[in-house]
């Protein structure tokens, strides 16, 4: 096919310039989405990455508009609400990895087939190059050093360097977020109560007793998940505060290791040897600026730790919520009327609790959702059995 005679794009050229070129308008708010949670230097990389894959949607207009394709407005893409809510709460490492799986399949699949039109052909090649390369990117960026296939491959010289300075620094921790412990802690409350009050109705019919059982139940786990999770985030601004003055005693010990480590994670960020001493460099001769550096490329400290009083209000209350829903029938009436309710408002709970871990999860919501209204019925159903063989 001549890109000067033709008129018309056959269906699988259209379709698949089309398709290419949402991938790439999608991709690019996703890294744009994502750098906006990254430290420098990650996050001009990111940037670099979603410029990048203008240029692609770019290149991909010219050749739908040599075809005669009406090239749709960018405006026309939208992320849904659901992604982009992923991409501003859900850890960045499984960000990191939902894109890199994405391009990997973009190169395995939407710019590997052939369409028949071989200029089409040669230009999904060159994009399909690309991609690879991105992909790679973000897999250094998500885990540096991970254990088996990749450990066969060849190991870049820097991250070689590096691993060999690290070796001697076994103190290295990381940690969590809130977010993600608030919402497991309303999917425990839920399922443990729940399955309270079922097996407590099964026993007595629904009587005030399961008020008395669930209302305990529901207390004594958001007090539990909050004492748990202040002690949990102390212990990590603890390891984090040892780490940061192990850190300093490193810079002031062993200076020029610390200056070779730091040079090597921005080589293995795409910067090169040249521009990465002289970063290092610069940042030795400012002691603090250079630890903040380095706790962020060792262990992931970019910033100020969590607030144990925050996680253990998060976790308390939400465990709290969660624990009371399947009591909350029970308050207002007894008997088969409440027992039905309670089961049915729990396990709608149960679904929205599965949609809600999904933000953190990256599954799809309808299935996380699915799943958890699956185990509520498993748990309902196998507690209230057993209260029915136990009556009292």
């Amino acid at each position: 096919m001549s890109a000067n005679t033709a008129d018309v794009a056959p269906p699988e050229v259209r379709d698949r310039l089309l398709e290419a070129w949402r991938g790439e308008v999608e991709a690019g708010r996703v890294y744009e989405l994502i750098a906006a949670r990254m430290p420098p230097p990650e996050a001009e990389i990111l940037r670099r990455m979603a410029k990048a894959e203008g240029s692609h949607r770019e290149r991909l207009e010219a050749r739908m508009s040599e075809l005669s394709i009406e090239v749709p407005a960018p405006e026309s893409v939208h992320l849904s609400w659901w992604t982009r809510l992923q991409a501003r709460v859900a850890p960045v490492d499984r960000l990191l990895a939902a894109r890199e799986a994405a391009e990997d399949e973009e190169v395995g699949d939407l710019y590997k087939r052939p369409t028949g039109d071989a200029a089409t052909d040669a230009l999904l090649r060159d994009i399909r190059k690309e991609e690879r390369a991105h992909s790679h990117t973000v897999s250094e960026m998500r885990n540096r050093s991970t254990d088996g296939a990749q450990a066969e491959m060849p190991v870049h010289p820097a991250q070689e360097r590096l691993d060999k300075l690290l070796g001697r620094e076994k103190w290295h921790r990381t940690g969590g977020g809130w977010i993600s412990g608030a919402i497991y802690g309303a999917n425990d409350g839920l399922a443990a109560v729940f399955g309270i009050v079922a097996g407590v109705s099964g026993a007595t019919g629904g009587s005030s007793f399961v008020l008395t059982a669930g209302v305990s139940a529901a207390v004594a786990s958001a007090l539990s998940m909050a004492t748990g999770a202040f002690l949990a985030e102390r212990s990590e601004a603890e390891v984090a505060a040892a780490n940061i003055e192990r850190e300093r005693q490193e810079i002031a010990e062993h200076p020029e290791e610390e200056r070779e480590e730091l040079s090597l994670f921005y080589q293995l960020k795409g910067i090169d040897e040249a521009t990465a001493e002289a970063m290092a460099e610069q940042l030795s001769k400012q002691p603090e600026a250079m630890l903040r550096a380095l706790a962020a490329e060792e262990f992931g400290i970019a910033g100020d730790r969590g607030d144990p009083k925050e996680a253990a209000l998060a976790a308390g209350v939400s465990t709290g919520l969660g624990a009371i829903v399947p009591v909350i029938p029970f308050i207002f009436t007894t008997g088969t009327v409440a027992i039905v309710t309670a089961a049915v408002i729990s396990l709608i709970a149960h679904f929205l609790v599965g949609a809600a871990k999904s933000l953190v999860t990256l599954r799809t919501w309808w299935s996380a959702g699915l799943e958890m209204t699956l185990a509520g019925v498993i748990v309902g159903g196998a507690t209230y059995l057993v209260g029915l063989a136990l009556p009292t």
